[in-house]
């Protein structure tokens, strides 16, 4: 579909225009289908590092299918003007936070995850505050570092995943294996090959056909979906909220990282949907209101959010912007979200299948890094920022050991993730090394 083909779907291409049911339901589930497996995966991942029960992974899947629900909507329907972008985007649970969140969960109980969403969400919204002084430090070069290097510190745990999983009795079987390339094959033929929602839904419709493939071995039980009811409100405070200041420093610098690169999607969403760069109120509003979402879904249980690239880019592709395609997604976000049989059923996702699906999107999100690096002129001074960063920032992951005679908050800032490590360097050496600066 190109804009204006059709005189009678003006209203697609209007913010305010009337739509009928049918014409918006298939526009709103191609946004669903696009972010849902993004928005439950870090859910799922996080729950088995915590070691949560079954009814527990249940409750977080549900609590961030709320949260990106509650997010889209503050996103689309502003309450002020300085609260909500008023753009047509869609907010989900990202996978940017995913390897501090592991490294959180894995050493302190979830509720220090949440305290620290608290202290990260304040954070984002004292960047939607300060915006304009703030960006300088963020240019494409820096940005793209952090998301390279998210992108390279996700790979082990698509790794393990398609092992089957670190601690599962058949960790490394060629059953596990043979799932997990066999899920990937069917995402990367459906993406490259597929075309509309086939193409758009790949990630999805690659772990059903994976799931299926994984049930020949007996590899899956749908117990779980039986045991869980069928309609539940959400728990807010299940997990409760702790606050352990190493955790909320790693948190809140991820949540200012991502309240920059929010920016990105943001104008990306402008330029594609209405052919020009966003204003200030729609940015500044927007930062402000997924801080406050972080907030909200601390108590409500639900993991941090961040706008959703894919999302954007079909608003690129189809120039649909009308708001009714977006409420309606979210309306469709929330039913689910009041459904545990629905999270239910997610976590019998073999993790084998998951491994599969997710590597790819783990790869796009390293490949998009170095796409924005390369807007910067990689010579002398651009090498040094990139490599330096990227060195520490792996290295001293990798080698978290030698941190060990310093106290255990500095391993935990600076040890468990690569990305406030190469966050920091690539700042520092492209404010202090001579030449000229990214901007």
């Amino acid at each position: 579909m190109t804009q204006k083909e059709n005189p009678s779907t003006a209203a697609l291409y209007s913010w305010q225009g009337k739509l009928p049911l049918l014409q918006l339901l298939p526009l709103s589930l191609q946004h669903v289908l696009a972010m849902v497996v993004g928005c439950v995966t870090p859910a799922i991942v996080v729950s088995g590092v915590a070691g949560l029960s079954q009814a527990d992974s249940v409750i977080l899947i549900q609590s961030s299918l709320l949260m990106a629900a509650i997010a889209t909507l503050t996103q689309i329907f502003p309450a002020f003007r300085w609260f909500g972008s008023g753009l047509p985007v869609i907010i989900g649970v990202s996978f940017s936070y995913l390897p501090a969140l592991t490294a959180i969960a894995g050493q302190y109980p979830l509720s220090t995850v949440f305290g620290a969403q608290v202290i990260g969400g304040i954070s984002a919204i004292l960047v939607g505050v300060f915006m304009k002084p703030l960006r300088q430090f963020f240019p494409p070069l820096v940005s793209g570092i952090v998301v390279f290097t998210i992108g390279l510190s996700l790979y082990p745990t698509a790794i393990n995943y398609m092992a089957g999983g670190v601690g599962a009795k058949d960790y490394g079987s060629w059953q596990n294996w043979l799932v997990a390339f066999f899920t990937l094959t069917v995402v990367t033929v459906l993406n490259h090959y597929g075309k509309g929602i086939v193409k758009t839904a790949s990630i999805l419709f690659g772990m059903v056909i994976g799931y299926l493939f994984a049930s020949l071995f007996g590899m899956t039980s749908l117990q779980s979906v039986a045991n869980a009811s069928y309609f539940q409100l959400p728990q807010p405070l299940h997990f409760g909220i702790q606050f352990e200041a190493s955790s909320a420093i790693i948190i809140s610098v991820l949540f200012v990282i991502n309240a920059i690169q929010a920016i990105g999607d943001f104008s990306a969403l402008t330029i594609g949907g209405y052919d020009r760069e966003p204003v200030d109120q729609e940015l500044q509003g927007g930062v402000i209101a997924n801080g406050a979402a972080g907030l909200i879904g601390a108590l409500i249980g639900g993991l941090p959010t961040a706008t959703y690239s894919q999302n954007v880019g079909i608003v690129s592709t189809t120039k649909v912007v009308n708001r009714s395609v977006f409420g309606l997604a979210s309306a469709i976000i929330l039913l689910a979200a009041l459904m545990p049989k629905f999270s239910a059923l997610l976590t019998t996702v073999p993790k084998s299948v998951l491994g599969g699906a997710t590597i790819s999107v783990f790869a796009i999100i390293a490949m998009n890094g170095l796409k924005l690096i390369h807007t910067h002129p990689i010579d002398v001074r651009g090498t040094s920022v990139v490599g330096l960063s990227v060195a520490l920032g792996v290295g001293i992951t990798s080698a978290s050991a030698a941190l060990a005679s310093f106290p255990p908050w500095v391993t935990t800032v600076f040890g468990k993730s690569p990305v406030v490590v190469a966050t920091l360097v690539a700042i520092f050496l492209n404010e202090t090394l001579p030449g000229q600066k990214s901007r």
